[in-house]
């Protein structure tokens, strides 16, 4: 076997990785959209849920320092 063909077996195997992990995160998505409109047919707001999600993921120090900046934007922007 060629050192090409070697190339071309790994390059092939490689985007089959990447294939196969594209349609798990798509399944992933589908079922996370999914738990969204669960939650939004007991009455519970989708969008307000993506809101906490991001908010649990950060830092907790990140997090603080953007709910002591926020009202100051706001009100600079005449929104508060």
């Amino acid at each position: 076997m060629s050192e090409g063909n070697v190339a071309a077996d790994q390059l092939r195997m490689l985007i089959e990785r990447i294939e196969r992990l594209e349609e798990e995160k798509k399944g992933l998505g589908d079922d996370i959209r999914d738990v969204y409109l669960e939650g939004k047919a007991t009455g519970y707001d989708p969008k307000i849920m993506r809101q906490i999600v991001r908010l649990r993921k950060m830092q907790p120090h990140d997090r603080q320092e953007m709910e002591a900046i926020l009202p100051t934007y706001l009100a600079a922007l005449g929104m508060e």
